[in-house]
């Protein structure tokens, strides 16, 4: 499972989805959890950078574990989701500003994504607010976009999830040019 981490994690660096030291991977085993450290540098993921936790009680590493564990948590527990990634997508936060919901205008988008819904929380990283609003929209959507801050991306696995992230960003750079460039 480490190995998949470091190649999600360094596909998501070297696509600039996120900074050096930003964004957030977890995978569900039953009741546990396998999640990236706070401040891991997911382009470089060590396997110490990886740890184990409860769904549903702080046991293992959890002192350690990513800020958003309140959230990767809740995500868990109220979707189908076995993997999730939190990435930073520029395009998709820039256009988060503007619009209540990305509807990918290209095809591959359209085909992955019928529309990522933006989400508003006053506090953005790691809060009970972003905890209960996020799982309410990935029941029904592969992804969500939280305001100004970043996407969190469901799937089977962590490739099904950087496939929606990935998509959902070409669609935002899409818009945004079609938009915005004339």
């Amino acid at each position: 499972m480490n190995e998949i981490f470091k190649e999600i994690g360094r596909d998501l660096f070297v696509s600039g989805l996120i900074s050096s030291h930003g964004g957030n991977l977890s995978v569900r085993q039953n009741d546990r959890i396998f999640i990236t450290c706070t401040g891991a540098m997911l382009g470089r993921t060590k396997d110490s950078d990886i740890v184990e936790t409860g769904l549903d009680v702080n046991d293992g590493d959890y002192e350690i574990a990513s800020s958003e564990l309140i959230v990767h948590r809740a995500i868990y527990k109220q979707t189908n989701a076995k993997a999730i990634l939190h990435a930073h997508p520029a395009y998709a936060v820039v256009l988060s500003f503007f619009n209540d919901r990305i509807i990918p205008m290209d095809s591959e988008g359209s085909m992955l994504i019928d529309n990522a819904p933006v989400v508003t929380a006053k506090e953005t990283i790691g809060s009970q607010e972003v905890a209960e609003k996020i799982p309410k929209v990935l029941k029904t959507c592969p992804i969500a976009v939280l305001k100004g801050h970043g996407t969190f991306a469901v799937g089977e696995s962590l490739d099904q999830a950087l496939q929606v992230t990935t998509a959902l960003e070409l669609a935002a750079k899409i818009i945004w040019l079609y938009r915005y460039s004339k």
